[in-house]
């Protein structure tokens, strides 16, 4: 007798477990059968909590694996799955779990998307920092000097006090102190006008 079932005649995965159980019992392995389908279930109900599969698929996942075996596990192989851990049976039975074990959390992942379009917060933290960089330069117009919005405006552009020092033709402590003055003019200005809204 053929051990192991074509892909053409697989059996559904409510009847694996039967089967898987009927073609392991012949007369040499008729004692060790239900010990090893239940081993082999108690083995996949260990890895699906442990992976964290829903509790209402073990059942099912466990099926899928005993049809794999069926699919490629001599019916000799069965017993001897969990005792010779180094043996291709074993290793069979490991590649059946790890299949079944990721189809199911890739399942998970997916589920969970949703299908309605979903807006990019880049996009919209984009646009709050535009609002913002517009509110600012409004703001600098109405309250700075020129000197202190160039002097902001190059600190945005990522120059340090010492080059705009240089640009400007002065010292260090004088742009620090002018950029000083410039945020606390900018401050309550803004400040102001968060009051006024309120």
């Amino acid at each position: 007798m053929n051990a192991v079932l074509p892909r053409s005649r697989r059996p559904g995965a409510m009847m694996a477990m039967f089967i898987g159980a009927a073609l392991t019992v012949s007369p040499s392995h008729a004692e060790a059968a239900p010990e090893a389908i239940q081993g082999l279930s108690r083995y996949c109900t260990s890895c699906w909590r442990n992976a964290g599969v829903p509790v209402d698929r073990w059942v099912d996942c466990t099926q899928e694996v005993m049809v794999r075996l069926l699919e490629r596990v001599p019916v000799g192989g069965w017993p001897e799955i969990l005792d010779d851990r180094e043996g291709d049976s074993h290793r069979e039975f490991v590649r059946a779990i790890d299949t079944v074990k990721k189809r199911v959390q890739r399942e998970r992942r997916f589920r969970n998307v949703d299908e309605r379009p979903v807006s990019d917060s880049r996009i919209e933290n984009e646009r709050r920092l535009d609002e913002q960089r517009q509110l600012v330069e409004h703001a600098s117009r109405q309250v700075l000097t020129g000197r202190q919005q160039q002097i902001l405006q190059r600190t945005g552009e990522g120059f340090g006090i010492g080059d705009i020092a240089k640009e400007l033709g002065t010292t260090p402590d004088r742009i620090s102190d002018e950029k000083y003055k410039a945020i606390r003019k900018l401050r309550v200005y803004l400040e102001d006008m968060d009051n006024e809204n309120v």
